[in-house]
């Protein structure tokens, strides 16, 4: 027992010296969470994490999330060690260009990572959204004597993540869910970048978890490995709530001179402090990213036992889609990121007179198509009967029902964000979240690490516009579109009526590499005559010709609720003699991916007369309208009034489009 206990310090030590180590050669790093941590996440990956790193998408294993990002060398250390596709090499190039070893975990990056992490309290609401999703699959799929679906999610924060809002909301919302499956370890080391933790967060954070309905423990002692095993042992055993482990450490331990300080948080010990740890846990100090034999072959053996619980899942499931075809087939579906053939045969087509708000449009849709797809699900910041987001055929998740397709996120929007990532990153699963457009602004950090891991949640943001009226300023969206229009990889949708709503939603569920956002209207909208105008599939395409005419005058361009608007005004300014094509366009993003033949039929560049019509910012616009052009757009803030009122208060009525048509000729 002496010697393993022997050899379990050496490969926590080195550990630790491997994070000192590379933290040096990078110049640039956090050397000082990785010291005082790397006792839990040796007892957490040695005794407890199933995971194959033969397999890294093995659909059971455990998930483990960093939240506390910055201390990411722990986590390649161990990748590195339990033998993921990360070599020493790699680990020397920690914080260089082009390198698997980033400066905060990225996933699809490094092998073995489960989710991007660096905003702290991100990954803590990410974990949230993971244990859904686990809770989920179970429900639907697990039988007796096939529990396809039992893993555990397993999260390390720091005290940042538990300053952050984000991660208050979350673990409001997992306490209230009893999210047994959820263990959360928490680095309480007491400092952060400013100093000690005390000058600013003093809070019983015990208590806290308490009142959230979280089981709750503590471990006085952040290297006592035995304290460790057994608190994870009972957070494993208590099923009907998520736990939270306060674990006690020292920042830096092992560092003469930096341990409990803050300059061990953010910048490399040095030289010569880095030899003195060397000494202190009995390295050489002159030798540099040295990891001892026994301590390979004792982190080999752990992924060597990944391999085998691996295996033996694949003999289950294969079991399983012989006994349960069906439900197998969907899981072979979830597992290979496809959706069911013949799906879109379920999208509505909508007709008549009748006016149809795109938001209440999108509803519909949900509702014809979710009987098609199994893992559709999601719901709102307490906000459904405005977002038309209730799927009425399927009851909610909650902690008795986790078969449950609809979801409550209750007013929790930074976390609701982030919550919907974990789940999108839960195969088989298409989870949708919304609120109103204004209230994106709580999503922002989500939203742009949805963006940067290239994953698929939809965002549905409705009341997109002055539209709101009487709600005023506050309310009313101007700078939003642009503003999400600006994250890489995001493909932003604004539909101009409920067919294009309905294409919309076909095109959000087949995209790939970054979420989708549908900004949808409170307003009722036209529904534009599929034979007149042009066919709403070709919402596909970003935009396309809705009218034309021969050798046009000018181009107008519309999205969402001012398509309808160009329209009209095209029918006055060809009664006064001005010949005018009308362009949808619901996505630039979408739109600029086609081919430069499409686009310049649609605007081709010899018609340099071009009027954009969008209510909210005209910043961006200049991409499509030429300096011969203009923008009628919003530049300020919106006003308290009948939307009606708003909209000849700013300039968007008929008359409006046609005057400012006519200046260009």
């Amino acid at each position: 027992m002496e010697n393993n206990r022997s050899l379990e310090e050496l490969a926590v030590n080195t550990v630790r010296v491997l994070a000192v180590d590379a933290v040096q050669k990078a110049n640039s790093g956090h050397p000082g969470m990785p010291m005082g941590a790397a006792p839990m996440a040796h007892v957490l990956f040695s005794k407890f994490m199933n995971f194959n790193p033969k397999n890294s998408k093995w659909p059971n294993r455990d998930r483990f999330i960093l939240s506390a990002g910055h201390g990411c060398m722990l986590q390649y250390a161990l990748l590195h060690l339990t033998g993921y596709d990360l070599s020493m090499d790699d680990l020397k190039n920690f914080r260089q260009l082009h390198s698997k070893t980033a400066g905060h975990p990225e996933f699809g990056l490094t092998d073995g990572i489960d989710v991007t992490t660096g905003p702290l309290g991100q990954g803590f609401a990410n974990g949230v959204g993971f244990a859904i999703g686990e809770k989920h699959l179970a429900a639907c799929f697990n039988k007796p004597g096939y529990e396809l679906f039992d893993y555990n999610i397993y999260v390390l924060c720091s005290d940042g993540d538990l300053m952050e809002g984000v991660s208050a909301e979350a673990a409001s919302l997992a306490g209230h869910l009893a999210l047994g499956n959820l263990i959360c370890l928490y680095d309480d080391n007491h400092i952060s970048i400013e100093g000690s933790t005390g000058i600013a967060f003093t809070e019983d954070v015990v208590m806290r978890f308490e009142a959230y309905g979280w089981h709750v423990q503590e471990v006085e002692d952040g290297n006592d490995l035995l304290a460790i095993e057994s608190a994870l042992r009972y957070a494993k055993a208590e099923t009907h709530k998520p736990s939270l482990i306060k674990v006690r450490t020292q920042i830096a331990y092992g560092s003469p001179n930096k341990v409990n300080t803050a300059g061990a948080h953010g910048s490399p010990l040095g030289e010569d402090e880095v030899k003195l740890v060397k000494k202190y846990f009995g390295f050489d100090p002159e030798q540099f990213f040295h990891v001892p034999e026994e301590v390979y072959q004792y982190y080999h053996e752990v992924g060597r036992k990944g391999q085998a619980a691996s295996m033996h899942w694949d003999k289950l499931y294969n079991d399983y889609r012989a006994n349960f075809p069906n439900l197998g087939s969907v899981i072979d579906r979830a597992l290979n990121n496809k959706l069911k053939k013949g799906w879109t045969a379920s999208l509505p087509v909508f007709s008549g007179e009748d006016k149809i708000a795109t938001r209440q449009a999108s509803g519909k849709v949900l509702n014809a198509i979710a009987g098609g797809l199994q893992g559709l699900m999601g719901g709102s910041a307490d906000l459904a009967p405005s977002t038309d987001t209730y799927l009425k055929a399927y009851h909610s998740f909650t902690s008795e029902t986790r078969d449950g397709r609809n979801f409550h996120f209750g007013v929790r929007e930074h976390a609701m964000g982030a919550i919907l990532n974990g789940m999108a990153l839960t195969p088989g699963i298409h989870p949708y979240a919304a609120t109103f457009l204004i209230f994106s602004e709580y999503m922002r950090p989500a939203i742009r690490m949805a963006a940067i891991m290239k994953i698929r949640p939809i965002f549905i943001f409705t009341h997109d516009s002055i539209g709101l009226g009487e709600d005023g300023t506050t309310h009313q969206p101007i700078e939003q579109l642009i503003s999400l229009r600006s994250i890489p990889n995001i493909t932003l949708i604004r539909p101009a009526d409920a067919n294009e709503t309905a294409q919309a939603w076909r095109v959000a569920l087949e995209h790939q590499g970054g979420p989708v956002v549908l900004v949808l209207t409170r307003q009722g909208l036209p529904i534009l005559d599929q034979k007149k105008f042009g066919a709403a599939t070709q919402l596909e395409r970003g935009a396309y010709v809705l009218v034309d005419v021969a050798e046009p005058d000018l181009i107008l361009i519309g999205t969402g609720s001012e398509v309808s608007l160009v329209i009209a005004a095209q029918e006055k300014l060809k009664v006064a003699g001005i010949k005018a094509r009308v362009v949808s366009m619901p996505s630039w993003e979408l739109f600029d991916r086609q081919s430069a033949d499409y686009r310049e039929a649609v605007l081709p560049k010899g018609i340099r007369k071009r009027l954009a019509v969008e209510a909210g910012s005209t910043l961006g616009w200049h991409k499509y309208v030429t300096d011969d052009g203009a923008v009628l757009g919003i530049d300020r803030f919106g006003e308290s009034a009948p939307a009606a009122d708003l909209y000849k208060f700013f300039g968007f009525t008929v008359d409006d489009v046609v005057e400012k048509a006519k200046t260009l000729i």
